[in-house]
C-alpha cells in the first residue's frame, strides 16, 4: 500500500513509520493523536473518526482552513508560491507580515492570510523548519532552495482524508482525557534529545520538558487500565526505555539528519515504539 505524504514539511515526520504503525495500532472507533504534526499517520490509517490536536496554533489553523475550504485555500497558498517570493528579501517581508499578527486570536488579523503564510513559510524556510522565539515570533531563516515544490496533490489528499477528522488546538493532556474504551491513541511527542546539542523542541513556544514526557507515560498507563491502547514513539535511549517500562517495545532504525540548521549529517538512529495495550 502506498504512503500518502503530508502537505507540510515537518521535523521528525512519521511517513517512514507508517507501515509498522499499521501493524501495531489496533482497530477502534476513533484514533486520537495529541501531537498530529503534519498528519502523516492519520493520512494513512482508516478509522471511523479522528480526533487530532497539537499545541501549535498555526499548524492547527492551517489544517482547519484546508479542511474547511479545500480548493479556495489551495489557490490562496498557490499565489504565494511564485518565483518572485523565493528570495531572502521577499521571504523576510512575508515573515514580518506573519509576525505582525503573532497573536491573531486577540486581534483583527485575517486567519485565512495567516494560515496561507504559514504554509509558505514552512516550504521556504531552511529544512522546512518551524521555530518560534520566546515571544511567539516565527524566526526560521530562509532556505535558499532554487526550486520550491507546491504540494497541490498532497493538499487535495488531505482534504479528502480529513472528512472524518476534527482538528483542535489543545495540550496532550486535554486530548488524552477525552479517550474512551475502544479509542486508540497515538502519541508522537517532541523526541528526547540524543545529545545535549540536539534539544530543539521549539516548534511551539514553551518547548516540551522531561517532566512532560513523564506525565505522558503516566497518562498512557492510566488509559491502558481503562481499556484504551496507547502507542508512543520516541528516540531509543536508556532513559526512554526506563520511562516506558512495562510497555511492549519495538525498535526500528530510521535515517535522520542530525546537527545544526546549517550543517546537518545524515545518519541512522534507533527509534522506539512503546505499546501500552488496553487491559
Amino acid at each position: 500500500m502506498s504512503i500518502l505524504r503530508p502537505y507540510l514539511l515537518w521535523p521528525g515526520g512519521k511517513s517512514r513509520l507508517v507501515p509498522l504503525l499499521r501493524k501495531l495500532l489496533p482497530p477502534g472507533r476513533r484514533l486520537i493523536e495529541p501531537f498530529v504534526g503534519a498528519g502523516a499517520v492519520f493520512l494513512n490509517l482508516d478509522y471511523p473518526e479522528h480526533l487530532l490536536g497539537d499545541v501549535n496554533r498555526d499548524l492547527i489553523l492551517a489544517h482547519q482552513m484546508l479542511q474547511a475550504h479545500g480548493e479556495a485555500f489551495i489557490e490562496a497558498c498557490r499565489e504565494l508560491f511564485v518565483p518572485e517570493n523565493n528570495t531572502p528579501e521577499r521571504y523576510y517581508e512575508l515573515r514580518d507580515e506573519f509576525n505582525s499578527t503573532a497573536d491573531p486570536w486577540h486581534s483583527t488579523a485575517d486567519p485565512w492570510r495567516r494560515a496561507a503564510l504559514f504554509v509558505y513559510l514552512n516550504r521556504h524556510s531552511i529544512h522546512g523548519l518551524i521555530r518560534y522565539n520566546r515571544h511567539g515570533r516565527f524566526n526560521a531563516p530562509f532556505g535558499y532552495r532554487k526550486r520550491i515544490y507546491f504540494p497541490e496533490a498532497e493538499m487535495r489528499h488531505f482534504v479528502e482524508r480529513s472528512k472524518r477528522a476534527a482538528f483542535v488546538h489543545a495540550d496532550f493532556r486535554d486530548l488524552m482525557k477525552q479517550a474512551r474504551p475502544n479509542d486508540v491513541v497515538y502519541c508522537d511527542p517532541p523526541y528526547v534529545p540524543l545529545s545535549d546539542t540536539s534539544n530543539f523542541v521549539e516548534y511551539s513556544p514553551g518547548g516540551f520538558s522531561w517532566c512532560d514526557h513523564e506525565v505522558l507515560a503516566d497518562y498512557a498507563r492510566a488509559l491502558a487500565e481503562r481499556g484504551v491502547t496507547v502507542v508512543i514513539s520516541n528516540h531509543r535511549t536508556p532513559a526512554v526505555e526506563s520511562l516506558y517500562r512495562g510497555a511492549e517495545i519495538h525498535v526500528v532504525e530510521v535515517p535522520r539528519n542530525i546537527g545544526s540548521q546549517h550543517r546537518q549529517t545524515a545518519r541512522v538512529v534507533e527509534e522506539l515504539i512503546a505499546v501500552f495495550r488496553a487491559l
